[in-house]
């Protein structure tokens, strides 16, 4: 039998994970008390920082009213909780499915924590989910191309290479969400929500980030390349569709002033002043790990 490790961290972090699970288990969200679900989100606050509204900064923004951005903050936020669902639900079978695959070469400090975070990404979907119908958002589609990657790709490369990337993916989205809803004037379930999804979240980013530098540190020269190149390809777009989705056209009451098949447009608002320095604030670790370990172009 095959036996030497596929998913391995540094020996001076294995006490780190186990504590990890430890603080899981004794303070994780609960889906039924994170939030007073028997009391009305109040829509007629915005769940956002309305200076981070997509096209905030651009030509585009000038002729929307102040209902138009409140709806634009509730749909941008529909957009965000709709990135977490999709990502959320995917997780549990990818990290399952290392462990099926790989249990007698995987350590069981590491087993017991991959199945911690895949607990907990379920409580985190259904509770997005409730939160979702409870204010009458709609579902955004999965981002492209990405979507197929977590459920297609991943499954089929190596383990750590698998949590680099869902790492990846979580980080943006979880320090974008972060930087935009904690703010005092912010709809306060929304706050609430969006900061108990962060104390489970700033878990799972500390495990995917000793994860990957292990790999890093051990894997073969041309095994690290390889994985550079696809992040180099990959980060960049993770970066543009949290900026700006396009599909939020499709479910304005108004009509919006970038339409989705106007290409010239959408790169007007990714590459606006506005947002690149917006980007620059809420990426800022992760650019800099990102870039320490020169997994950008």
């Amino acid at each position: 039998m095959q036996t030497e490790t596929t998913l391995t961290i540094a020996p001076s972090r294995i006490g780190k994970v186990l504590r990890l699970s430890e603080a899981s288990h004794l303070d994780t969200m609960d889906h039924a008390t994170v939030l007073p679900w028997n009391e009305p989100i109040d829509k007629g606050i915005a769940p956002k920082n309305l200076d981070h509204l997509w096209i905030a900064g651009t030509p585009f923004a000038g002729a929307l009213t102040e209902a138009n951005r409140l709806e634009l903050a509730w749909l941008e936020t529909a957009r965000d909780i709709s990135m977490f669902i999709w990502l959320e639900q995917t997780l549990p079978p990818l990290y399952m499915g290392y462990i099926t695959r790989h249990h007698a070469r995987i350590a069981p400090e590491l087993q017991e924590y991959l199945m911690v975070f895949s607990k907990e990404e379920i409580v985190h979907t259904l509770t997005f989910k409730r939160f979702m119908a409870k204010a009458g958002l709609p579902l955004f589609q999965p981002p492209q191309g990405l979507y197929s990657l977590l459920t297609d790709t991943l499954p089929a490369m190596a383990p750590p290479v698998g949590v680099l990337f869902t790492l990846l993916l979580e980080w943006v989205a979880e320090m974008g969400a972060m930087h935009t809803t904690q703010g005092p004037d912010v709809e306060p379930m929304t706050r609430t929500l969006f900061r108990a999804h962060h104390h489970d979240e700033a878990r799972h980013i500390a495990f995917g980030r000793w994860i990957a530098e292990s790999y890093f540190e051990t894997a073969s020269a041309e095994e690290v390349d390889q994985v550079r190149a696809m992040t180099r390809q990959i980060f960049p777009r993770l970066v543009d569709m949290y900026t700006y989705n396009p599909e939020i056209a499709l479910h304005t009451s108004f009509e919006f002033p970038v339409q989705p098949d106007d290409p010239e447009a959408i790169e007007t608002v990714w590459r606006s002043a506005a947002n690149t320095r917006l980007n620059e604030e809420r990426f800022h670790v992760i650019n800099t790990w990102v870039d320490k370990l020169g997994l950008r172009a």
